[in-house]
């Protein structure tokens, strides 16, 4: 007899002691036959197709006995087992005679068929538990094989604990599928090691911030908009189970735009509304004082606050300086949030010096006019004098009128009538929005006039 048909013959012996009970053979001679043939037993020519994982077995009476544990995830709990036998020796064709494992008897003693005279046998349909096959052949090779079939099927359970204003609370429950193989000496149950991961995630995405734990306690803030979350569990052989649910949010977010932000006085910043679920009530507060009072059907205008329906709006600042803007929001449900804008900077008034002393309006776009650089200015007057002492230009206003103003265009007296060049003298004076006053020599002097 050769090796191979020695080392299959202690096979058989390892295997037939430790699938009868009342066998003479010493434990101790099984298991260090088996562990002098752990070799010969991981070659065993058993697979699984469409298994998604394979362990193997560790037995308390032969640890060295190494029998695949075949995973299939059941999460439709339809899902079957298949096994498929190859012979590693002997001479094709094979019998293959299959066995199921019995609690009664503690034994592969349920008989389920037998394949005579194939090169391989696949067994189907097969429900959780353990398989044995023996293979034998016309010139008196023997064998067998053991595997187990574990249908996995973990399941999840994911929902919304609380929620308030502002804050959301989600909990969950995982619960793994076990599965025990069982000792073939004495029919001892071994419990299949198995842990799992879990992951939150939600549809639109957001922010959760303990995504891989179970949670149970942890409030965060809730999302802006409607989601669908998704608690999803996946286990050492990867088979996993989710659970979704909707949630509807009741997050109110104050938030609005501003524009723009700096500029000269009379400064008309336009606050937009983007507030999220302010259905109620708004209140704005601007920062400056708003004089007197205003009811209309909408808004109330009063003090620094603008309590308003509608957007978008105009506020104008006139005075220079740094504002800070502030919206609190209320939701039908009463939940309030407020944001403030920081910060909305108004120039102070300004009148450049020096002054220019010469333009030449020639019609080129080029220095055509004679205007006086400045910011924030309340009101000005400007008057232009030929050398005789003829006012030959005047201008003053304030507000809108101030703004319009382009400057002298060298017509006499906003004519069509050219004023002559030469040199001519100019009164200047000025108010700023913040009290400024501009009336001393830096704006009086000469101007020269160039065609």
């Amino acid at each position: 007899m050769d090796f191979i048909n020695i080392a299959e013959d202690y096979t058989n012996r390892v295997k037939e002691s430790v699938n009868n009970r009342n066998s003479k053979l010493p434990v101790r001679f099984c298991l260090s036959i088996a562990a002098f043939l752990l070799p010969l037993t991981m070659m065993a020519q058993l697979t699984a197709p469409g298994s998604n994982a394979v362990r193997y077995t560790s037995y308390p009476s032969a640890p060295g006995l190494k029998d695949p544990v075949f995973v299939f995830c059941n999460s439709t709990g339809t899902q079957k087992g298949t096994i498929m036998a190859d012979s590693p020796g002997g001479t094709s064709p094979y019998n293959f005679s299959w066995y199921k494992w019995s609690d009664i008897s503690k034994s592969f003693s349920i008989f389920l068929k037998t394949d005579a005279a194939v090169n391989n046998s696949v067994y189907s349909d097969l429900d959780e538990g353990g398989y044995s096959v023996r293979i034998t052949d016309g010139g008196g090779y023997d064998t067998t094989f053991v595997g187990w079939i574990f249908l996995d099927k973990p399941s999840v359970h994911g929902q919304v604990r609380d929620f308030k204003c502002q804050i959301v609370a989600l909990t969950g429950t995982a619960a793994l599928d076990t599965f025990f193989y069982k000792d073939p000496t004495d029919g001892a149950a071994v419990r299949l090691r198995n842990g799992y991961t879990t992951m939150w995630s939600s549809t639109p995405s957001s922010v959760i911030p303990y995504p891989t734990i179970i949670l149970t306690n942890k409030y965060f803030t809730q999302p802006p908009e409607d989601v669908i979350y998704k608690l999803q569990v996946v286990d050492s052989f990867q088979c996993s189970s989710e659970s979704t649910f909707p949630f509807t949010s009741i997050l109110v977010k104050a938030d609005f735009s501003v524009e723009p932000a700096t500029g000269e006085a009379p400064l008309e910043v336009t606050f937009t509304d983007e507030s999220i679920r302010g259905s109620k009530k708004y209140i704005w507060e601007f920062g400056d004082i708003t004089q007197g009072g205003k009811k209309t059907k909408d808004w109330i205008i009063n003090k620094d606050s603008l309590w308003i329906l509608n957007n978008p709006f105009t506020h104008i600042y006139y005075k220079p300086g740094e504002y800070s803007a502030k919206l609190t929001i209320e939701s039908d449900l009463g939940c309030v949030d407020s944001l403030r804008f920081d910060k909305i900077v108004v120039d102070p008034s300004s009148l450049s010096i020096p002054i220019p002393n010469v333009f030449t309006p020639d019609g080129d776009t080029y220095n055509d006019r004679f205007i006086v650089e400045s910011k924030s200015l309340r009101y000005i007057s400007v008057e232009i004098f030929s050398q005789s002492g003829l006012k030959v230009y005047g201008f003053s206003g304030e507000g809108e009128i101030l703004k319009e103003w382009t400057g002298w265009d060298g017509n006499i007296n906003n004519t069509s009538i050219k004023a002559s060049p030469g040199v001519y003298f100019y009164i200047i004076r000025a108010y700023g929005w913040d009290n400024v006053k501009y009336d001393d020599k830096a704006y009086r002097g000469f101007v020269y006039l160039y065609r």
